[in-house]
């Protein structure tokens, strides 16, 4: 049902097989970093491989240029994906993911998913979650799409730019004590569950790596 919960149909959802593949090679890392028996191994890593070849496969929409929602949802972008570089499931300047997080970042007329560097997690007018109405930009995945253009913007100025704009434009939509909510309005109003630990957990590791990448940059870059 995805880190969604959505309330239709079970689906397999890029996201979630992502996060599959996180857990097994996690596991397969820590197992040779702290010499842990780890009596399936071989099973363990034919799994993880298998999964990241699925993905990339059956989550790739070639005519669209991006990876999708789920498997059955191939038209459909979803900005969880924004995860992919922040898990080492690829890297930030991969093409078919930068084409991704160019596609996230178009305005919702033009087929994307931001709105005034505000990132909704999903089309709600194609996507069909079960529960209807209308919803505000996830601040979640807004604060993923920073971190994401972060790491890709160590090789292009460009995109670290416009992290930096972007990010600081999210801080503006914390409230008189620096909290953040879920979502964000379309008038600029928190919404959702206030305070969001997960959007604060986004928000640190994007300001943190944001603010590591520029330490590093040459004076006057």
């Amino acid at each position: 049902m995805s880190i969604w919960e959505v309330r239709n149909k079970k689906q397999n959802f890029v996201y979630s097989k992502i996060m599959m593949w996180v857990a097994l090679d996690r596991g397969l890392r820590l197992a040779d970093k702290r010499s842990l028996p780890c009596p399936n191994r071989a099973h363990w890593l034919a799994s993880r491989d298998k999964l990241y070849e699925d993905i990339m496969e059956k989550g790739w929409n070639e005519e669209k240029g991006f990876f999708c929602q789920s498997y059955e949802a191939k038209h459909s972008l979803d900005a969880s994906v924004c995860v992919m570089p922040l898990v080492f499931f690829l890297s930030p300047v991969d093409p078919r993911f930068l084409s991704t997080l160019q596609n996230v970042l178009k305005t919702p007329e033009r087929g994307g998913l931001t709105v005034n560097n505000l990132v909704y997690r999903y089309d709600v007018s194609k996507s069909d979650d079960g529960i209807g109405g209308e919803e505000g930009a996830f601040l979640l995945c807004s604060f993923w799409a920073v971190e994401a253009l972060t790491r890709a913007g160590q090789h292009d100025a460009k995109l670290l730019a416009k992290a930096r704009v972007m990010l600081e434009d999210l801080q503006g939509y914390s409230n008189h004590v620096g909290l953040f909510s879920e979502e964000i309005s379309k008038s600029g109003e928190a919404l959702g569950n206030t305070p969001q630990a997960f959007t604060h957990i986004a928000m640190i590791s994007a300001a943190f790596n944001l603010n590591r990448v520029i330490g590093r940059m040459p004076v006057g870059e």
